[in-house]
């Protein structure tokens, strides 16, 4: 087992890399394989692995490059997650990428798939659509058809054919990555000054850069090295942090908060790697339909998907009650409208069972860290004091 810091020092190169390095190595060690990218939020990957692709999340430029080319494509009055990737996409980071996806998140997401088809990035650039009814009979069969677009998309690049056998085989792997990363976080909820909040980020942030047989890999040494005590426990407060589910935060502002005495029990940073609660039934003849079951029955919050039924408000209310959280803090994009729209909902629910809340917005490429941390540490601090 490798010790922490060199783990860390791996996951932090993968994770961060804005030219996807690994991913470019890996698709040139043999003729059929496919390299097909994918935004934020929830993808089902399984669907890629199984006819020899490799998924990769591109989650943004973050921080690491300057947004130049990127601006001249878009308004300023939306968040900065799509000029950072058209930057990237211009200048030549997804250069040997045979296709992108697009998930349904909002109109921002939905006009940069034109952009690329428009700039032919890739041999094919797919918006896909998720079910907003959950009726399996209507939203079920629509979702399967979704999935066999992808996988004919894949199959026009590299001649791969999606099997049962395959197919099965590529969500036991997924479960299992889905399970590690929730141990994960099980621990931290105990123990959490064992492995920070900006660590955990990118190590879970690592795995949509590098095979899922990789990642279950780093993910058993992390909880090897996690399940024995160190560090000490500090007077911090323990909180939830919603709203970060597509554009990510840069490191310095979820380091700003847990300098400012937050322990981050849970979060939506990396939702999609998080996204099905529970496993993918993996033995079955029918494995696609077991992906469709899984996002109808299985699948978390977010402000992407329609809450009838299931109000996300009671369920950010029960996870924040299940990781014994003291308060919850909003923390969204700005002009991001899904969570902006659903924060006023989400905070009545907060409200109407007594858990104290904080809220602010930001960059991915910049924040007012001063100004965040001071009043995550006044909430911190009157919690302690009044709670």
């Amino acid at each position: 087992m490798r010790p922490l810091n060199d783990i860390l020092t791996y996951c932090n190169e993968v994770a961060f890399d804005l030219n996807f390095t690994y991913a470019k190595k890996w698709k040139t060690e043999k003729s059929n394989r496919a390299l097909v990218g994918f935004l934020p939020i929830y993808f089902p990957r399984e669907i890629i692995h199984a006819v020899n692709g490799l998924a990769i999340g591109v989650m943004g430029a973050g921080d690491h490059k300057q947004i130049i080319k990127g601006d001249a494509y878009y308004q300023s009055y939306i968040c900065h997650l799509p000029r950072g990737i058209i930057e990237m996409a211009l200048d030549h980071s997804l250069e040997t990428f045979d296709g992108f996806i697009f998930p349904a998140i909002c109109d921002c997401v939905r006009n940069l798939s034109g952009m690329f088809k428009l700039a032919k990035k890739g041999q094919f650039q797919r918006y896909f659509d998720y079910p907003q009814n959950f009726d399996a009979s209507i939203g079920g069969v629509f979702y399967n058809q979704e999935l066999h677009k992808i996988s004919e998309d894949v199959f026009k690049v590299n001649g791969v054919k999606l099997t049962t056998e395959n197919l099965n085989q590529s969500i036991k792997l997924y479960n299992t990555n889905r399970k590690l990363i929730e141990e994960i976080y099980n621990i931290r909820q105990e123990y959490p000054w064992r492995l920070s909040a900006v660590d955990t980020y990118k190590i879970v942030r690592a795995g949509l850069s590098i095979t899922v047989e990789n990642h279950n890999k780093i993910l058993e040494e992390v909880i090897g090295n996690i399940t024995e005590e160190s560090g000490e426990p500090m007077d911090n407060i323990r909180v939830v942090i919603n709203g970060s589910f597509c554009e990510q935060p840069p490191l310095g502002l979820i380091k700003s908060i847990e300098m400012a005495g937050c322990y981050i029990v849970d979060d939506d940073f990396m939702l999609g790697s998080r996204w099905i609660q529970g496993d993918v039934e993996d033995d079955t003849n029918d494995p696609l339909g077991a992906l469709v079951n899984a996002y109808l029955t299985k699948s978390t919050f977010s402000s992407a998907v329609y809450d009838v039924g299931n109000p996300k408000g009671k369920r950010l209310v029960q996870l924040a009650k299940n990781r014994n959280a003291d308060g919850v803090i909003f923390s969204a994009a700005s002009f991001c409208d899904p969570a902006l729209l659903d924060r006023p909902e989400l905070q009545k629910e907060c409200d109407a069972v007594g858990i104290p809340h904080i809220n602010f917005q930001y960059h991915e490429n910049t924040g007012q860290f001063k100004v965040i941390k001071e009043q995550a540490g006044t909430f911190s601090d009157s919690i302690k004091l009044w709670a």
